[in-house]
């Protein structure tokens, strides 16, 4: 069963549909979850948080380099 979840996680990984946030996430919602018997149910929660997290911190880095490229072009400009 442990070897089935593995491959059950390598090959959604290749295929991209697990985001980059969801291993560490994932790691600490076990390790808080087993803390109270809920290890499973932590490490599902804590990828669901992490790729959240990391979704956000993405589009805000986003945002940031735009808002640099934008002050680049109005110094340049001047």
């Amino acid at each position: 069963m442990q070897n089935m979840k593995s491959r059950l996680l390598i090959a959604l990984t290749a295929a991209g549909i697990i985001g980059i946030g969801c291993f560490t996430g994932g790691a600490a919602g076990a390790i808080a979850g087993h803390a109270v018997h809920h290890g499973v149910l932590g490490a599902v929660g804590g990828c669901i948080a992490g790729h959240e997290y990391h979704k956000h911190q993405k589009h805000e880095a986003e945002l940031r380099a735009q808002e640099h490229q934008q002050h680049q072009d109005t110094t340049n400009q001047q």
